[in-house]
């Protein structure tokens, strides 16, 4: 019998379930904004209040504590410094879980787990300054290429034109 256990099994292990709950947690203080399974959101929602309550706290003990379950520095000092400093009014419900209809391939129900009181600008923002750093890397090498060519072009005028005065010579020699 299953007195008193509160949490799902998502049919998955221990150790993956745990997993799970730790990435689907890094994504949402990341994003501030995931789209999951209406089961795991469910899960999802006390785990995370735990860590931003933890954030809440600011001593070392609690530090460690959020780290040895994120395992990410980034992550942790947001947590400490941007979302407990946002949430320091509020006592709990930092999530909210909204239901988001249906999956299409095998039905299943869907939800938008966010953070009350969300960034609205932090969904993607370390793919947008990623693709940011791309572009500009590519117009980099693009500049550096048209430097290169730009160098090479008069090595191969130079090139053309000695080829030029020596076919002149070599017909001039032929006509003799």
């Amino acid at each position: 019998m299953r007195h008193n256990i509160s949490k799902r099994k998502l049919n998955r292990k221990t150790s993956h379930r745990i997993s799970l709950l730790k990435n689907l947690s890094k994504s949402l203080l990341v994003n501030e904004q995931i789209k999951t399974t209406l089961p795991k959101a469910k899960d999802l929602r006390p785990y995370v209040e735990k860590i931003l309550t933890f954030g809440k706290n600011n001593s070392i003990h609690s530090k460690r504590k959020v780290f040895s379950i994120l395992r990410d520095n980034n992550i942790v000092t947001k947590v400490f410094d941007v979302l407990a400093k946002r949430y320091s009014n509020r006592s709990g419900g930092y999530v909210r879980v909204l239901k988001a209809g249906f999956r299409s391939g095998d039905s299943s129900p869907m939800a938008i787990v966010e953070l009350v009181d969300r960034d609205e600008n932090a969904k993607g923002l370390i793919d947008r300054e990623r693709k940011i750093l791309e572009d500009k890397n590519k117009d980099d090498l693009s500049e550096n290429k048209v430097e290169k060519d730009a160098s090479e072009k008069p090595s191969k005028i130079e090139n053309d034109t000695t080829q030029e005065k020596t076919s002149e010579k070599e017909t001039s020699k032929k006509d003799k």
